[in-house]
């Protein structure tokens, strides 16, 4: 089959069209206004890809045409959908056509508010280190991993994602996929452009645990809110925490370059465990997915504590991007309060010592509405100075969106050091009169002007 891809550069359209490939099809991509490193990733693919949306990108012969989720990218007006419409081309989205092709394969579905992207690269990689030959879809990037996406056939660990399928189909994506088992790592408010409340947002969740069949497997963080909605499953339930509970948990951490633990299972064996993921957080992630494989019996003790040591996490997660610089310069995802703190939290765990930077960039809906203020009140607790970015003006129009200097206000009401810096010459050279003994992290799920790609090379000549 021939499947154009149509805002291939999106994380999880991306990882579909690889596991395309992998399954033996032909696949293209087109995509445009798009920021690394999504765009040289895609770039790097080696399947035709175009950086702007024309008609002549559809290859002869083309089946299907999968179109993004992004509003940016037109529906009806993008030319590439007019073109597949009038060749009678079916059109789908790549929740639909991953759910279609996954149904009869053993898929498990890691779902959460956070955590998610993590726990499925971790999956994937302990059970291809393993020689289980999985299949797998991770809406980020991982170096541990060959691709973001495989067909494989092994067991099937698909990333669910609970934003909505298209501008036309409110359901979520991982409604559409056929889970088998579930790793649920949170249940925190999010994507409030789309889901007001926080029941709206809990629904989808309920749905897909009710959906799990009896012989199923559900993995579930110790967690009030996870508590509250585990009733809905009639799947075999299995509790996780990085704090001692009845299920799975950690003890005796020590944290440092290298993080060590024992995990214990709820019978009381324990397993000797080591990472060089940053966080406590990052602990949790470990557990759940242990639990998750031991569980199920797909690993052994030994292949386990093999593939955590030597998982190199994910790509803008808590990566550090400095090689000779005294000044750690870290990229984190900052695209929820949540995730925020983690990477804040994880910072002043590894270097307690040093006066943390943060370079914030307030890039999703939820960041930018006026109803989110008060997350600017305690997101930063722990934080030296905070060097802001202004909010991205795409789809302003259609939520509350606070202005720049509301943002500031907000954050310099809280206590917390904070400078706009309207472009990246700006931060850069801020950033260029440190002390030396800071740690710097960069903080969003935007672009982050250029920043990540153009920082480092002056924090190894002004601080090695």
């Amino acid at each position: 089959m021939r499947i154009h891809f149509t805002g291939i550069a999106g994380a999880g359209m991306s990882a579909v069209a690889l596991m395309m490939r992998s399954a033996g099809h032909e696949v293209s991509g087109s995509d445009e206004d798009v920021f690394p490193p999504m765009s040289t990733y895609v770039e790097g693919l080696g399947f035709p890809f175009h950086r702007r949306f024309a008609a002549e990108n559809l290859p002869q012969g083309l089946d299907l045409l999968v179109l993004g989720t992004s509003a940016k990218l037109g529906a009806e007006a993008n030319p590439e959908v007019v073109a597949a419409r009038a060749a009678g081309v079916r059109i789908t989205t790549f929740a639909e056509l991953l759910g279609e092709t996954t149904a009869a394969r053993d898929v498990t579905v890691v779902a959460g508010s956070f955590g998610k992207s993590t726990c499925s690269a971790l999956a994937a990689h302990i059970l291809d280190q393993a020689g289980a030959d999985p299949g797998w879809m991770v809406g980020a990037i991982s170096p541990s991993l060959p691709a973001t996406g495989q067909w494989g056939s092994g067991p099937m660990i698909l990333e669910g994602d609970e934003y909505v399928v298209s501008t036309t189909d409110r359901r979520s994506k991982f409604a559409l996929y056929a889970a088998d088992h579930l790793l649920l790592t949170s249940l925190i408010h999010d994507h409030v452009n789309v889901f007001p409340t926080f029941a709206q947002y809990e629904a989808p969740f309920r749905e897909l645990l009710r959906r799990l069949p009896e012989e199923g497997l559900a993995v579930l963080r110790d967690h009030p809110a996870i508590r509250a909605v585990a009733h809905e499953t009639r799947a075999r339930v299995v509790w996780y925490d990085a704090e001692p509970c009845e299920g799975w948990h950690a003890r005796d951490i020590v944290y440092g370059e290298t993080t060590s633990f024992e995990l214990v299972a709820p019978h009381g064996r324990t397993i000797r465990l080591a990472t060089g993921l940053l966080g406590a957080h990052n602990v949790e992630n470990i557990v759940g997915v242990a639990a998750l494989l031991l569980e199920r019996g797909l690993v052994s003790e030994d292949a386990l504590a093999a593939g955590v040591a030597s998982f190199a996490g994910i790509r803008r997660r808590l990566d550090r991007l400095t090689g000779a610089s005294r000044v750690p310069l870290i990229e984190g995802f900052g695209s929820s309060y949540e995730k925020a703190r983690s990477a804040i939290e994880a910072m002043r765990l590894h270097y307690p010592d040093r006066p943390l930077v943060v370079v914030f960039e307030p890039h999703t809906f939820s960041w930018r509405s006026r109803d989110a203020l008060p997350w600017y009140d305690t997101v930063f607790e722990g934080v030296e100075q905070v060097l802001l970015i202004p909010p991205p003006t795409h789809g302003a129009a259609s939520h509350h969106q606070s202005t720049f200097d509301e943002i500031i206000a907000r954050i310099a009401s809280a206590g917390v050091a904070v400078q706009g810096v309207a472009d990246a010459r700006s931060a850069t050279q801020v950033l260029s009169h440190l002390t030396g003994g800071e740690v710097v992290l960069l903080l969003s799920s935007g672009p982050l002007l250029g920043l990540p790609d153009s920082l480092p090379p002056v924090f190894d000549r002004l601080y090695a």
